[in-house]
Formats: C-alpha cells, sequence, structure tokens
C-alpha cells in the first residue's frame, strides 16, 4: 500500500503550571484559536478545544506522520510564548511539565466534543482533580508510583 490512511482520535489536556488559573475569558479565545492554527499547520484536525482557567482540553483527528509527544511539546511551547509574548498575564505563564493523551473511538467522537464544549457548566460540579481522576480510572491508566496531584496543587 503507497500511502497510510488512519483514523486516531486523541484526546489531550494540558494543565497551567501549579494549576494556577492563569487563563483569562478576556483572552481564553484568541488562545484556543492560536493553538487550533498551530495543530492545524502541522496536519493534524480540530476537532473541539476548551477549558477552564487552570486546564485546557483539545479533541483532534491525529494524523501520525509526528510523534504524539512532539506535538504536545511544539503546542506547549509555541502557546506559552503567544501568551507571553502578549502581555495575557501579569506574571510569567508556563504549562505543567506533562500531558493527558486518551484515544477514541469513531462512535465516541460526539460524546467527547460535547464533553470539551460543555467544559463550564462541567466544572460547575466537579473539580478538575474529580475529572482527572475519573479519566485516569477509566481508561486505567496505571500511574504507579506518580502522584499526579503532589505537583498540581497550589
Amino acid at each position: 500500500m503507497a500511502d497510510s490512511y488512519t483514523q486516531i482520535y486523541i484526546q489531550l489536556i494540558f494543565v497551567v503550571k501549579y494549576r494556577q488559573a492563569n487563563i483569562r475569558p478576556q483572552w481564553e479565545q484568541e488562545l484556543y484559536k492560536y493553538i487550533t492554527g498551530i495543530v492545524q499547520k502541522r496536519g493534524h484536525k480540530m476537532m473541539a478545544i476548551n477549558g477552564m482557567p487552570d486546564h485546557t482540553h483539545l479533541l483532534i483527528g491525529f494524523k501520525p506522520a509526528e510523534s504524539l509527544s512532539h506535538l504536545v511539546q511544539e503546542t506547549k511551547k509555541a502557546s506559552t510564548n503567544f501568551i507571553n509574548d502578549n502581555q495575557f498575564c501579569p506574571q510569567k505563564f508556563q504549562w505543567q511539565a506533562g500531558y493527558a493523551a486518551f484515544s477514541y473511538s469513531k462512535s465516541h467522537v460526539e460524546r467527547v466534543y460535547w464533553y470539551i464544549h460543555n467544559q463550564k457548566a462541567h466544572h460547575r460540579k466537579r473539580t478538575f482533580r474529580e475529572e482527572f481522576s475519573s479519566f485516569l480510572k477509566a481508561y486505567e491508566v496505571e500511574t504507579g508510583r506518580k502522584r499526579p496531584f503532589d505537583f498540581w496543587e497550589n
């Protein structure tokens, strides 16, 4: 077969360093448009992006021409520079090291899309810690000795 044919859906979660609520409503849409541009220029499809002041969710149609970790690294680096260059935050903005990624089948894409789209309403009922813990449990992600919230607490 001369070409590659893939259908890979990934939800990514980026967390602001120390879970600081630095993403402000005044500029979050600019940030989401910028991140969308980064993802799409790298050949992937942005399907949904939204979040809260301390974290961001993305749903992408992933093309395996590059590694997921490289896409995340470049997206976080460029978006950090975008925020800092535009002086959106009074202090230096940084994403937390690492990320979360969860894969989905085509039949789950619409549900994940709406889940991301409704982040603000969702978090009126559930904390990020509860949300993230449920992802780890639902996807049976083994954390071993790592404790994700040791570093995410203020």
